[in-house]
């Protein structure tokens, strides 16, 4: 008998059109994960926050057609993953779902169209390689919400994280070897590894995502040393802040001042998205280059989104053949606690 995986990959999401910018912006901001106050004054704070924000939002969606092409790559990825994942004894079908947390296909959604599969085994696959409490943590537990309403009862086991997982690394350093190898001058540039901020008081909190940022970067840099790119000048930095809250950094914006003060040119490498979307396609390709521009950096170049990149594709395959296998309900890529032990919104148990 042919075993049946669902593979329910999480990811953002992001509104389809203009019509759905705002009621986006409310499922995000309503997301006791997000604004930590309880009901109704999260859902009234998410109903002014939304409002407010959703003519700018507009606007940068302007620049991609009015909706966000996230779905579309997902999709890509998903068929990526389930051909990576065919058996050539048909012992095991292994069919590719996908959860959103703001917008459609969302957690509810997908859990019902996962019962009609009538899967065997179940397992959570987020597309954030880091962990983080207000992404893959918020997903999960929407996830769980969404399943017990849909009466799914498969054994389920989820991957929490891969920060450091060989697929994901040897795709972010082809990716930069290959602009590292284009780069014209003989002045090496400067390598921003640019990813999505928080406020502080979420990593003070016990967050693993900053620690774990840390960890791609660094393995990425060994990974390009071991191409012959030693001695790069390297920068982690942290965009998207908005709000009076302090955020982790240095801010991106910042250290793309600094290279133009500097006179040096940048490279910016999206570490903490694996598909494009709005803050890499405008965020970085629109205005932070204009800000390059504006502030006198010589040489202003983007690094794309693993996106479907062989080498990440394979990653995501062998963690899931791994969590098909066996093991614990909630780990990261290599199966143990990564998170240091003051990391408290690690899902996985401190060693004893």
């Amino acid at each position: 008998m042919t075993r049946r995986v669902a593979i329910v990959t999480f990811n953002l999401g992001g509104p389809d059109g203009p019509d759905a910018v705002q009621p986006f912006l409310f499922n995000l901001f309503n997301d006791p994960a997000i604004i930590e106050l309880p009901n109704p004054f999260r859902w009234l704070l998410a109903r002014v926050i939304s409002k407010r924000r959703a003519p700018v939002a507009r606007e940068i969606y302007g620049h991609l057609g009015g909706g966000s092409p996230l779905l579309k790559l997902t999709q890509d990825q998903c068929r990526a993953l389930e051909m990576a994942m065919e058996t050539s004894d048909n012992a095991t079908m292994f069919k590719c779902f996908i959860a959103m947390r703001y917008w459609h296909p969302m957690s509810l959604e997908t859990a019902e169209r996962v019962r009609e599969f009538d899967p065997d085994e179940i397992v959570l696959l987020p597309l954030y390689p880091q962990y983080s409490s207000t992404t893959t943590g918020s997903s999960l537990k929407e996830w769980r919400r969404a399943a017990d309403a849909a009466g799914l009862t498969a054994p389920t086991r989820a991957v929490c994280c891969y920060p450091v997982k060989e697929g994901w690394i040897e795709a972010q350093v082809d990716l930069v070897a290959k602009a590292l190898t284009e780069w014209p001058d003989v002045e090496s540039p400067r390598v921003l590894f640019s990813a999505h901020g928080l406020p502080k008081k979420v990593i003070d909190a016990g967050d693993p995502y900053q620690a774990q940022v840390e960890q791609t970067v660094a393995a990425v840099a060994d990974g390009l040393a071991g191409r012959g790119f030693r001695s790069l000048d390297i920068v982690t930095c942290y965009q998207s802040r908005v709000g009076p809250l302090k955020w982790i950094g240095p801010a991106t914006e910042d250290e793309v001042e600094r290279a133009g003060a500097e006179g040096r040119g940048l490279i910016v490498v999206p570490i903490a998205f694996v598909s494009e979307h709005s803050e890499t396609l405008v965020e970085l390709d629109i205005e932070y280059r204009e800000l390059a521009d504006e502030k006198g950096v010589p040489r202003y170049a983007r690094v794309p989104a693993v996106g479907d990149h062989p080498a990440f594709i394979a990653g995501l395959a062998d963690m899931v053949w791994s969590l098909t296998l066996d093991g614990p309900a909630v780990c990261s890529s290599g199966g143990n606690r990564i998170c240091a032990s003051d990391r408290g919104r690690c899902p996985m148990p401190s060693a004893a």
